[in-house]
């Protein structure tokens, strides 16, 4: 009897599990997939493979438990209009690079290695159009700087 009851709490604690796993998998699943590409003052371009986060729910899950991100692959957030934006890394599990981009395309502000877990509040403490997260790094090892521009649909690219 004990045996069965062992084996019940077993079953149910995986099947919360695939569940909450499928669920996860199913958000991630709901984002749009998109190209852009980073162009330097020097005229190096940088393509990257994006998820594009627009919708409520989209923009509050980010990159939220997630354990990798493609080399040269990352997330846009798209706020929709020019707005005051702070970030978190609230449940993000890698370190994160974000690019906060104004109207135009143009990057305003580079965090760098962002903290995983940290409820930092990050910003330029201007308003921008979008944020573009990629991993951890990369903006150093690309040579990124404010000033570079972000081609992409949304800032009148591609």
């Amino acid at each position: 009897m004990r045996r069965r009851r062992t084996l019940a709490v077993v079953a149910a604690s995986l099947l919360a599990w695939v569940l909450a796993a499928t669920s996860l998998a199913a958000t991630a699943a709901e984002f749009g997939r998109d190209r852009i590409e980073i162009v330097s003052q020097a005229g190096a371009r940088h393509p990257f493979e994006v998820e594009v986060a627009a919708t409520p729910e989209q923009l509050a899950q980010g990159l939220m438990f997630r354990d990798r991100l493609p080399a040269e692959g990352g997330m846009l957030f798209d706020f929709g209009r020019v707005q005051p934006v702070a970030m978190w890394m609230k449940n993000t599990l890698i370190p994160l690079d974000m690019l906060f981009i104004a109207a135009d395309g143009r990057v305003i502000f580079i965090a760098e290695r962002t903290v995983p877990h940290s409820l930092a509040a990050i910003g330029p403490g201007e308003p921008v159009r979008a944020v573009l997260e990629i991993n951890g790094g990369t903006a150093h090892r690309l040579g990124l700087r404010p000033g570079d521009r972000v081609r992409h649909r949304l800032f009148g690219g591609f």
